[in-house]
């Protein structure tokens, strides 16, 4: 009876090691994705009222979009291309509707989004709202 249980044991055991080495190789076969920085912007272009958000992986990409298109560079900063994908599925979470190409329509509460969100947007655009508290002493 005894020989009985250590030998369904090792049977289990076999089983469980041939399973942890399974998931072991898997998870070693898959590549990690490479977090490069590039470029995160704001383009906005006048004539159409639009904003556009973006990655680039470096500036001389951005430089030939900028030539390209009549666009202006409302401002940059070094991120990963998961800044811009998180910046969509967060915007869109809010009910903010874009384009294929990633063009918002122009709009405050956009502006102001974006600029929570810490997206680089310029001072040109947005304005900080200061807050101003009046103390009173009774």
């Amino acid at each position: 009876m005894n020989f009985l249980k250590t030998n369904k044991n090792k049977m289990v055991l076999k089983k469980l090691n041939k399973e942890y080495r399974k998931f072991i190789s898997s998870s070693l076969n898959s590549k990690p994705q490479k977090s490069k920085y590039g470029i995160v912007y704001t383009l906005y272009s006048d004539r159409f009222n639009l904003i556009e958000v973006g990655f680039a992986e470096n500036d001389k990409i951005l430089k030939n979009k900028l030539l390209q298109s009549e666009l202006i560079l409302l401002d940059k900063k070094k991120g990963k291309k998961q800044d811009l994908n998180l910046l969509i599925k967060t915007l869109n979470e809010l009910d903010i509707n874009f384009s294929s190409k990633l063009n918002f329509r122009y709009s405050n509460i956009l502006i102001r989004h974006l600029f929570t969100l810490g997206w680089p947007v310029g001072r040109s655009i947005h304005k900080q709202r200061r807050i101003k508290k009046e103390l009173s002493f009774a």
